[in-house]
């Protein structure tokens, strides 16, 4: 058995979860979520929790068993904490401005970057940094990696656009390896 899937999803006071044909609901203070239910897999709520059990023991719904228990997982602390990613910009004259629902990156091009948001994402910039938040996982990770994609750090000098926990193997230039 999965053991992440066996696992119960524990629902929060103030957090309301309905079980429909083919997807659950989940609404709570940051927002309302919902993530698709899997035709293999039995979904019970009960006192609080919900625990996902399998109909069967094929390869398909032992694959879906952890997935899917995740996935709602997600929306639950989504819409009850939201997420959030850090993103560093580095080099001589790299900014970031958030106007409104867009960003605006000077990277070293003879011209601004403009990055609309999308609907559910904010965005703060600090200095040099930039977080994104908003309470669906997947989002907030996809914009941090399209903003991300603008100028991915270069080995040499270190320079773009990388995550706060990202290091950058730097390598040695032309000079390093002579003697």
């Amino acid at each position: 058995m999965s053991r992440i899937g066996k696992l119960p999803v524990s629902i929060p006071a103030g957090v309301e979860v309905k079980i429909g044909q083919d997807s659950i609901m989940v609404k709570g203070p940051k927002g309302q979520l919902s993530t698709p239910l899997c035709p293999a897999l039995d979904y019970n709520l009960d006192k609080g929790a919900i625990t996902i059990t399998r109909r069967n023991e094929e390869q398909f719904a032992k694959a879906q068993h952890g997935l899917r228990r995740t996935l709602l997982n997600n929306c639950v602390v989504g819409v009850t904490q939201g997420f959030s990613k850090t993103l560093e910009i580095i080099g001589v004259g790299y900014r970031v401005a958030v106007k409104g629902n867009s960003l605006e990156l000077s990277l070293g091009f003879s011209h601004p970057v403009l990055v609309d948001l999308p609907e559910g994402i904010s965005a703060k910039a600090e200095g040099n940094k930039l977080t994104l938040s908003g309470s669906d996982k997947e989002l907030v990770g996809e914009t941090a990696a399209r903003i991300r994609r603008l100028r991915k750090p270069e080995p040499y000098k270190g320079k773009g656009i990388k995550y706060e926990t990202e290091t950058v193997r730097r390598k040695v230039g032309k000079s390093g390896g002579k003697k």
